[in-house]
């Protein structure tokens, strides 16, 4: 990266994979960077803030220790997020972190909603179903909720949707009939 070049400027260069990568490579080898990535992505400018979203996801499934202390701003940015690739990278990114347990009640709200809507992108849906099974983890008690929701969209849905859906509702019946016996 050239002095005269910002992450901004080589976010902006193109959306490819090839770029994504680059940036990415830049970023891992300079983690102080990561911080204006992050800056950049929360902008929730498009289309920079969502080049730098697809660059942070990048990163952090290699160095998923980058997020430490940014998941928070993430969940709160989240509702303000209207293009898909927003949510779905954030949500990616939100399925393989910490989540901080003061924040959980809004994040689960905002995923129900989502997987409950006709409107949210498959993979958006795909990922509240994973982060609302990670919750379910710490709070069992909404398992049953979650088990219901799925079935109640399943069948009005995209195939994605259909097949994740049936994997997470396998898990939860088990861990429902578990408790129950």
């Amino acid at each position: 990266m050239a002095r005269s070049e910002s992450i901004e400027e080589l976010l902006l260069t193109e959306m490819s994979r090839r770029n994504t990568t680059m940036v990415a490579d830049i970023v891992i080898q300079k983690p102080e960077l990561f911080d204006e990535l992050v800056r950049i992505y929360l902008r929730n400018e498009e289309p920079v803030s969502r080049y730098a979203a697809w660059v942070a996801d990048t990163v952090s499934e290699q160095r998923p220790e980058f997020l430490s202390g940014y998941t928070g701003e993430i969940i709160t940015m989240l509702p303000q997020f209207m293009h898909d690739g927003l949510k779905r990278h954030s949500l990616r990114m939100l399925v393989r972190s910490s989540l901080p347990s003061d924040q959980l009640g809004p994040l689960m709200n905002l995923c129900f909603d989502w997987l409950l809507s006709a409107n949210e992108a498959v993979a958006a849906k795909v990922y509240c179903m994973d982060i609302l099974y990670r919750i379910s983890e710490i709070e069992p008690a909404m398992k049953k909720e979650l088990a219901d929701s799925i079935e109640w969209r399943i069948n009005e849905e995209k195939p994605g949707f259909k097949s994740h859906g049936k994997k997470i509702l396998d898990k939860l019946y088990k861990e429902i009939e578990s408790t129950s016996v």
